[in-house]
């Protein structure tokens, strides 16, 4: 059965491509994920070949209410029903959603404008759609950083959840907490091979290295995510590997097959 066609175009098919001078765009950071950082090898790129993505702006909205609407507690729509308007004062006509490191690299070149996707009428809700989920998807994050954004986007958008999961799986995991794993690993090793751990109030120069079961989850969805990308990449060259090799592989792999069902139902 064909799928129906959506009634309206997603929020990022919405906007007309264009170029905007920098000028307008408000410093506001409402939508910005973190610092910028370091922007020099992305400035050097946008000068050998231009800027090849759009930024993602909507109307700005002012921060004054107007007297027939209350001032709600995140940034506004803007529309003009919502009791606010962009603000005439002000030289800044739109709001970044998506793109701060782009602006950051256009204005060390000392562009005086950017290529951008305006969106004419932008919801909150699909603002936050634009701003977090290519990021989340595409692009490397610190643990601690994953973390502070899901507490920071908790109330405003509930259904990122599952993209900082999924980012949090792809996050590189510090080296403190790797070489953590690795004696764990090491001493359950040991004990597996007849030598046992350490009992306790045994003298003994090594400690049991034990992780919470929090940071064996981590590592575990770690490794497996490193599991399967190693098995997109060997896939490709499967005919190529030897006959022994293989039938090792789908023996693993077999195995994990009749473990995954047992994992999903004590999940649900």
């Amino acid at each position: 059965m064909e799928p129906e066609p959506r009634a309206t175009a997603p929020a990022h098919a919405t906007g007309a491509v264009e170029f905007v001078s920098i000028d307008e765009i408000s410093e506001d950071a409402t939508f910005r994920l973190r610092e910028p950082g370091d922007v020099s090898q992305l400035a050097a790129s946008i000068g050998r070949l231009g800027q090849l993505a759009p930024v993602e702006l909507r109307p700005l909205p002012s921060r004054a209410p107007r007297a027939d609407g209350p001032p709600p507690p995140a940034v506004a729509a803007a529309d003009p029903e919502d009791g606010f308007l962009p603000d005439p004062s002000s030289g800044a006509r739109w709001q970044l959603v998506s793109g701060f490191r782009r602006l950051e690299a256009l204005r060390m070149l000392h562009r005086d404008r950017v290529l951008a996707r305006v969106h004419a009428a932008l919801s909150d809700e699909d603002a936050w759609a634009l701003a977090l989920s290519r990021p989340l998807l595409s692009e490397p994050w610190l643990p601690s950083e994953l973390e502070a954004l899901r507490e920071r986007t908790r109330a405003i958008a509930p259904w990122a959840d599952g993209l900082v999961d999924e980012a949090l799986v792809r996050a590189p995991v510090p080296a403190s907490e790797r070489e953590r794993f690795a004696e764990f690993l090491a001493a359950t090793a040991g004990a597996a091979s007849g030598g046992g751990l350490p009992e306790q109030g045994s003298s003994t120069e090594e400690e049991t290295i034990e992780l919470t079961p929090d940071e064996l989850a981590l590592h575990l969805a770690v490794r497996i995510f490193e599991l399967n990308q190693e098995l997109a990449a060997g896939w490709e060259a499967w005919s190529e590997l030897p006959a022994e090799g293989r039938r090792q592989i789908v023996k693993q792999a077999r195995y994990l097959a009749e473990l995954f069902p047992l994992m999903v139902r004590e999940t649900e």
